[in-house]
């Protein structure tokens, strides 16, 4: 296994209480994130710590399956992933409100294995390239949301 780290601190321009939602949310992770091809809760009830979601990521032309765990949860502030094999792998995101923005610090950080080591190979500009593309997302799909409502004003996210 190959261990990975990294750390982005993105400045978002719509408040907390729309961002944090998506994070917290992985059915609407491919509304967003360009790598999710599928997530699908596992059982019933309440989402709440222990929960699973059958995930399917895209890297490049190849599908990578495994399951997300809901690890912790601080409703509106924070959530922290349990991603299981081959990604072994743990984000969390902070959502802090900034000047009517919502500041995320999200920390992603695991031990890839078998044949997704190759992308823990990758240099830190590139991963923080792949996963901004995350917030880019979320960015473009509530600025729609806003638009659709008659709400102007397109906005990108900035990377600290």
């Amino acid at each position: 296994m190959m261990w990975r780290r990294v750390v982005l601190d993105v400045l978002l321009p719509h408040p907390a209480e729309r961002v944090y939602p998506l994070l917290a949310d992985p059915a609407r992770w491919p509304d967003f994130a360009p790598a999710v091809a599928f997530r699908q809760r596992i059982g019933d009830g309440t989402p709440d710590v222990g929960s699973r979601w059958w995930a399917v990521d895209r890297i490049g032309p190849f599908r990578v399956r495994f399951a997300d765990v809901l690890e912790s949860i601080e409703p509106g502030e924070r959530v922290v992933w349990h991603s299981t094999s081959p990604w072994n792998s743990r984000v969390e995101y902070v959502c802090v409100p900034e000047d009517g923005g919502t500041r995320v610090h999200a920390r992603y950080e695991g031990d890839i294995a078998g044949w997704l080591q190759l992308t823990a190979l990758l240099p830190d500009v590139a991963w923080r390239w792949i996963l901004m593309r995350d917030f880019r997302g979320i960015t473009r799909l509530l600025d729609a949301e806003d638009r659709a409502m008659g709400k102007t004003a397109d906005r990108t996210p900035h990377l600290q």
